[in-house]
C-alpha cells in the first residue's frame, strides 16, 4: 500500500512540475514575453512579415487582418501544438527551420519555400509562439 501511495505522490509531483513548466493560460503580455525569449524574435515585426510574405493567402492566422484562408491549416494555437507540419516536434528551432524551407523538411508539403531571411523566420516564429 505504501508503494502505491508513493507512486501516486510521485506522479502528482511530476505532473505538477510539467504543468508549471508549460502554463495552460498566460496573459497576452506573458505570451509575448515567452515568445520573445523562446525565439529571439520580435512579434510585431513577425506580424508584418506574415502580411508581407502572403501567409494569409493560405492560412487562417489570429491577429492578422484578412488571414482567413483554408488552403493550409489554421495556425490558431500553434504554440501549443505538438508538431509542426505534421512531421517536426514543435520547438523554436524546428519552427524556424520549417518556415525557412518547408520542402527541405517534408518534400510532400504544399507549403512553398518563400525564401525567408533568418530575421524574418525568427520574427514570424515569435509571432506564432504568441498564439496559445
Amino acid at each position: 500500500m505504501k508503494t502505491i501511495i508513493s507512486i501516486i505522490v510521485l506522479v502528482a509531483i511530476v505532473g505538477g512540475l510539467a504543468a508549471a513548466a508549460v502554463p495552460i493560460y498566460l496573459s497576452e503580455k506573458q505570451n509575448r514575453k515567452m515568445a520573445i525569449e523562446l525565439t529571439g524574435g520580435d512579434p510585431d515585426k513577425g506580424r508584418d512579415a506574415i502580411t508581407q510574405y502572403g501567409c494569409s493567402s493560405c492560412h487562417t492566422i489570429p491577429g492578422i487582418r484578412g488571414a482567413d484562408a483554408m488552403v493550409g491549416p489554421p495556425l490558431t494555437k500553434i504554440a501549443g501544438r505538438s508538431y509542426i507540419g505534421g512531421v517536426l516536434k514543435n520547438t523554436p528551432d524546428n519552427m524556424k527551420a520549417w518556415l525557412k524551407n518547408p520542402p527541405r523538411v517534408d518534400e510532400k508539403t504544399a507549403m512553398p519555400n518563400v525564401h525567408l531571411s533568418d530575421e524574418d523566420a525568427n520574427d514570424i516564429a515569435c509571432y506564432l509562439y504568441t498564439l496559445r
